[in-house]
C-alpha cells in the first residue's frame, strides 16, 4: 500500500484556499509520475481526488494533448480504481464505488490475485488507512513552497511510525521526491 501526493514544504497537499496549482508538474516530474503509475495495480481515492482525476477519463479525445499526456491517459484510464464516497451516486470508467470501509476493501484487494501496488491518494482517505496501520510506503513529492495551512499530507494520529528512507531524488525544478518505507 503506497501513499503518494505532491506536498508543500510545510506539509500540505492543498492550501488554505483549496488550491494546489503549485503541484503542477513540469515535464521531468510528469515523466516520473508516468513511470510510477506503471507499478500500480489498483488506485484507491476519495471523492475529491476522483473528481479531480475525472479529466483523464476522456482526455484521450483531446487531439492537442502532448505525447506525455497521451501516455499518462493510456495508463490511467484502464487502471482499476476504488472510490470512497458517501455522496457520489455512481462513478465512471474502470472505477467502482467502495462497498465497505477502507480496511475491508484493502484486505479484499490484498487477497485477490493481481500484480502491482495498491496506491492511495487523498489525505483524508490516507489518514484513515494510516490510522489502521495499512500504509507500507509514503511517497512525497515535496514542492519548494510554504502554503500556510490547508489539508495536511500526514495524518495527525497519536502514534509513532518509524520510517526507513528508500529513495530520494531532486528534480531540476528543485522539487524533492522522498520515498519512505514503514519500519516493521
Amino acid at each position: 500500500m503506497t501513499y503518494s501526493m505532491g506536498v508543500s514544504l510545510d506539509g500540505y497537499i492543498v492550501g488554505p484556499d483549496g488550491g494546489f496549482n503549485w503541484t503542477t508538474p513540469d515535464e521531468e516530474i510528469f515523466r516520473f509520475w508516468i513511470d510510477e503509475i506503471r507499478d500500480v495495480g489498483v488506485h484507491l481515492m476519495g471523492r475529491r481526488l476522483y473528481e479531480t482525476m475525472l479529466y483523464w477519463e476522456t482526455a484521450d479525445q483531446d487531439l492537442s494533448l502532448d505525447a506525455a499526456s497521451r501516455e499518462w491517459t493510456a495508463l490511467w484510464k484502464p487502471l482499476p480504481k476504488v472510490v470512497f464516497s458517501r455522496t457520489l451516486p455512481a462513478v465512471r470508467g474502470t472505477a467502482r464505488l467502495a462497498s465497505a470501509g477502507p480496511a475491508q476493501e484493502i484486505e479484499r484487494l490484498r487477497a485477490e490475485p493481481g500484480t502491482g501496488d495498491i496506491a492511495i491518494g487523498g489525505a483524508t482517505l490516507a489518514a484513515e488507512v494510516a490510522d489502521a496501520g495499512l500504509i507500507d510506503e509514503y511517497r512525497a513529492m515535496v514542492h519548494p513552497v510554504l502554503v500556510g495551512g490547508g489539508v495536511p499530507f500526514f495524518p495527525h494520529h497519536e502514534r509513532r511510525v518509524d520510517l526507513e528512507l528508500v529513495d530520494t531524488r531532486t528534480f531540476g525544478s528543485k522539487v524533492v521526491y522522498l520515498r519512505y518505507r514503514v519500519a516493521r
